[in-house]
């Protein structure tokens, strides 16, 4: 090891995490099921099929007024 190697950092947050995970294991656990609650959904495919139907198209500069 080199005489001019600083001692590892970590950061006051990096700190929180670490100790916030030893006292309570079963957290990432719960984090991991809240996600598969609301984010992580599988779509069937007639699904995905009715959902692209269902897009409007968009018009190439949407800020511009119906002009006449």
């Amino acid at each position: 090891m080199s005489i001019f190697r600083r001692p590892d950092y970590t950061s006051d947050t990096t700190q929180f995490i670490a100790q916030l995970k030893a006292q309570r294991p079963e957290l990432e656990a719960e984090q991991r099921q809240g996600r598969a609650l609301l984010w992580d959904k599988s779509l069937s495919r007639p699904e995905q099929q009715a959902f692209k139907d269902g897009r409007v198209s968009q018009k190439p500069y949407v800020y511009q007024n119906q002009s006449s």
